[in-house]
């Protein structure tokens, strides 16, 4: 252990590094930790020079980390978690709690979750910062770098990500799958077989965080590949997309129930098994040690089981 070098790296430090992780421009991390853009550009060199590495560089108009700036993420976010617990040595209060929050999902994911859970987390904690990004923004990555406290996203059950042994994944609600189609679909007035399921097009959602959909892999199994001509990163964009051709696009019930772009839509059952789908909470392991976090959890799993329990009004 190199006290000497170990020394040189305060808290100042750490909190900087973290900042920047999170906004990747002096300027912004500036202005959080209320210091100048010189006194923040001034620690970082003195990190730099300690970690003999560049930590952040310019690429065209916009800041990237180094590797070893995100492998170091995680654990700065710890230490200074660990930290704020013992200078804190208080009950957490929610009412009188000032600190922010940050989440990822998917946009389709928005009006069924976010809605509710800002709605019940204002009204306990009126002075806190929710910062809710897109998942195409800001994924799994996020997490172990210290950016983001908890990722929502609906996922097969059966086929969990394997992403990092550090991630926890719990599941806040089942759900099934249906298919939509738009009210001039040949299919619109018949009743929905595998074969005619298969006869036509398809839309795909696809997801760089997760690996094949359980469902593709149990309906090559059981019948044949269905034909995917169009693949788009959202189910809102996949929807809208169906009420003006005779693409078929399969997605979360819970979902076509509530969202906007699905109202205009017909709604089948699928007819073959498809397996268990759900939503499921990530968050990065270590976060538990933070009571902040820990409350902010119980909202989340709250509004999840509301939402588990809601039956369709259609």
């Amino acid at each position: 252990m190199d006290l000497i070098k170990l020394s040189r790296i305060s808290m100042k430090h750490l909190i900087t590094l973290h900042v920047m992780l999170d906004t990747l421009s002096v300027t912004d991390c500036a202005q959080r930790l209320c210091i100048s853009p010189s006194s923040v550009s001034k620690t970082l060199s003195q990190l730099r020079n300690t970690l003999n590495d560049e930590l952040f560089y310019r690429h065209g108009n916009r800041l990237v980390s180094t590797p070893l700036a995100r492998r170091l993420g995680p654990t700065v976010h710890q230490m200074i978690s660990d930290m704020n617990q013992i200078m804190t040595q208080e009950e957490f209060d929610v009412a009188h709690y000032a600190g922010s929050f940050s989440l990822s999902m998917r946009e389709s994911t928005f009006e069924l979750i976010a809605a509710p859970l800002c709605e019940q987390v204002l009204k306990l904690a009126p002075n806190i910062r929710l910062d809710i990004w897109s998942k195409d923004n800001i994924g799994v990555s996020g997490l172990a770098k210290g950016v983001l406290d908890f990722i929502i996203l609906p996922h097969d059950l059966s086929q969990p990500p394997n992403i990092d042994n550090n991630l926890v994944w719990e599941t806040l609600f089942t759900d099934e799958m249906v298919c939509l189609m738009s009210h001039q679909h040949p299919l619109a007035d018949q009743p929905l077989t595998i074969d005619n399921y298969l006869q036509y097009d398809h839309i795909g959602i696809v997801d760089n965080d997760l690996s094949v959909p359980f469902f593709e892999l149990q309906l090559v199994q059981q019948h044949r590949k269905r034909k995917v001509m169009v693949n788009v990163a959202d189910f809102g964009v996949a929807a809208t997309l169906c009420k003006n051709t005779e693409l078929l696009f399969t997605c979360s019930k819970k979902w076509a129930e509530v969202a906007a772009q699905a109202q205009l839509l017909i709604m089948k059952e699928l007819p073959f098994n498809y397996g268990q789908v759900g939503y499921s909470l990530v968050w990065y392991q270590p976060s538990m040690n933070d009571p902040a976090l820990r409350w902010l959890y119980q909202q989340i799993t709250a509004v999840g089981q509301t939402i588990g329990r809601s039956t369709s009004v259609q």
